[in-house]
């Protein structure tokens, strides 16, 4: 796969409907150009995974996903067999005499073999983009095991061998820093933080993915967004919240805020029953600086 000109990169993301800067498309030319993992931290909802979505999209090649947790371990990372599947087989064949070896190279073969993210991305015959999603989710043993994989991009399954990859594919790590991550892991990668976005760029996107929205409105929604992140709240809102209840109030056909609206729909943007009275309680001043002022409009 040829890397884009960084030239192309902006533009590459904008077909797909993702608002880019020079930060976010340079550091996606140089992990294409230099074939590194990168790794995107932030705030929630901000963008990161969408990179991942949009590049794939972009570069007509398959998107495939690790989502990563507490607990998480190589099996459901690398491979499994599928122990059922290979029980029944045992089963159909154990009467009709067949060589216990070949039976064995049987079940042990790709036909039994469940392949997990990892697995399938160094498989793919077309570079593919894997999204290593929330690796800070994950326990420090699962990073260290991550780290030997990316570092030779071969898999050794002992019932068959070594598996090399066909393609080494464009890795995108993504974190929101609810543990620091290991100096090993951050030195393999170029690094990228996405912040929230000022009132020009928030705008810009709503706009994008919500073009049926009214100008007066739209302009009102990224203005009051960016006064609640002023306050001191348990969960942030991030521009995933500003695009739904953007999409919500223009669904509604609405053509600017007022104080009954925002009072109404708070659920859409605010996840935290805290967040949603500490902004009841500021929701005048949050209201009026957002050009609100009669609880009518």
């Amino acid at each position: 796969m040829k890397t884009p000109e960084l030239s192309e990169i902006g533009n590459m993301l904008e077909k797909q409907g993702y608002i880019s800067n020079g930060s976010i498309a340079m550091s996606i030319f140089l992990a294409m150009q230099l074939e590194k993992p990168l790794l995107i931290e932030g705030p929630a909802g901000v963008g990161k995974t969408e990179i991942a979505k949009v590049m794939a999209k972009a570069l007509d090649t398959n998107l495939i996903r690790l989502q990563c947790y507490e607990g998480l371990d190589s099996t459901h990372a690398l491979y499994e067999w599928n122990y059922q599947h290979q029980l029944l087989f045992l089963k159909m064949q154990e009467a009709s005499g067949h060589d216990p070896k070949m039976l064995e190279e049987t079940i042990f073969s790709d036909r039994f073999l469940l392949k997990r993210p990892v697995l399938q991305a160094i498989s793919q015959k077309r570079k593919p983009v894997l999204l290593i999603d929330e690796i800070d989710r994950a326990d420090e043993e699962f990073e260290s095991f991550l780290l030997e994989v990316l570092s030779d991009w071969q898999v050794t399954i002992p019932e068959i061998g070594t598996i090399k990859a066909a393609q080494k594919p464009q890795i995108i790590l993504t974190g929101n820093r609810t543990r620091e991550l290991s100096e090993a892991l951050r030195r393999r990668c170029l690094y990228l933080w996405i912040d929230y976005p000022d009132f020009e760029k928030e705008l810009a996107i709503v706009k994008a993915k919500v073009p049926e929205i009214d100008a007066r409105l739209g302009e009102q929604i990224c203005t009051f967004m960016k006064e609640l992140r002023q306050l001191k709240l348990e969960k942030t809102p991030g521009i995933s919240e500003t695009i739904d209840w953007a999409r919500a109030l223009a669904g509604m056909h609405l053509g600017h805020l007022d104080r009954e609206v925002v009072e109404n729909t708070l659920g859409v943007v605010l996840k935290d029953w805290q967040d949603m009275r500490h902004t009841q309680d500021a929701l005048s001043e949050l209201l009026e600086k957002t050009g609100v002022t009669s609880r009518i409009g």
